[in-house]
């Protein structure tokens, strides 16, 4: 049996983030708590499934997980259940984490001051089981948009100089301000939302990321402009057609689309559901049409 068959996270390709590897399929852990960090609500996980989700995601092939120290319900902890279900780490997996905004134990949120964002690592550490972190996000508030990012990326970068990171990221950022991170320290990937009906803003900074050759890592690839409640029950058209055209799940076209932007763009879509862990990863096999490819582009924020 091929290693695509085998392991089909392999199917979309490879890319760089630095010196590390990953398959441009990966894993994202929010779901896997039953709560989601950025919305009310949420369900009860259960931590055995939750742990063989992400053991099944490292037997296709998956070997870039992004997670974050904030990623908590009431019961459970996403670093915790990825310790528990993965340490000892494989060599080639990729842990990417965020920091800046926090959580305390009730849940509300606050944001970090730069000298706070080593704590929030050394918590990520702590969580993990590990010495130093592969992949740190700097992920800002959503009303910084106009602001400067150096003082925090100059925080992350004494990290990174200090062993406890070894690459850095931006995540909702502009291109000004992914511009301005750069001239602090290397910029390994770009973690924005995007998707079919992305803006045409987003759509720039993924092609600037190529040109680049940074990593574009796209949050809600699937929800859309749903944003942290997920995927809705109404479907665009044009999806809905492509997705019976290829016999597949809109969830997967939505996928396979992110994916054909370029080389670059990497998925990271995540669940606390076997089924629908098996279905997003075989998404990186679906390949489109550029008339497909084209039509999809058309969907704009709102539709559907």
């Amino acid at each position: 049996m091929s290693d695509t068959r085998a392991r089909p996270a392999t199917a979309a390709g490879t890319w760089q983030l630095g010196d590390l590897t990953v398959n441009r399929v990966g894993f994202g852990a929010m779901r896997l708590t039953g709560g989601i960090p950025f919305g009310p609500g949420g369900r009860r996980s259960d931590r055995e499934r939750s742990i063989a989700v992400l053991r099944r995601a490292v037997e296709l092939g998956v070997n870039h997980i992004d997670t974050a120290a904030f990623y908590f319900s009431a019961t459970r902890s996403a670093n915790e259940l990825i310790n528990a279900a993965l340490a000892p780490y494989p060599d080639d997996l990729v842990i990417t984490s965020k920091v800046w905004p926090g959580r305390d134990p009730s849940g509300d949120w606050w944001w970090a001051e730069p000298e706070q964002l080593r704590g929030q690592v050394e918590e990520n550490l702590r969580q993990l089981g590990r010495d130093h972190l592969d992949v740190v996000n700097l992920r800002l508030p959503r009303s910084w948009a106009s602001r400067s990012v150096a003082e925090h990326f100059g925080a992350l970068a004494e990290l990174r100089d200090a062993g406890l990171v070894r690459h850095l990221g931006v995540s909702n950022v502009t291109a000004g301000q992914l511009a301005e991170a750069r001239t602090i320290a290397p910029v390994v990937c770009v973690q924005n939302p995007y998707s079919v009906d992305a803006p045409g803003a987003q759509r720039e900074l993924l092609r600037e990321c190529g040109d680049l050759g940074i990593a574009f890592v796209p949050f809600f690839a699937i929800a859309g402009a749903r944003r942290e409640a997920g995927a809705g029950a109404t479907e665009d058209g044009a999806v809905l057609q492509v997705a019976r055209a290829h016999g597949a799940s809109p969830a997967q076209i939505r996928l396979a689309w992110t994916l054909a932007q370029g080389a670059h763009v990497l998925a990271i879509p995540g669940t606390g559901d076997p089924e629908h862990l098996v279905e997003n990863v075989a998404a990186g096999a679906i390949r489109l049409s550029d008339e497909e490819i084209a039509r999809l582009g058309k969907v704009r924020q709102g539709a559907g």
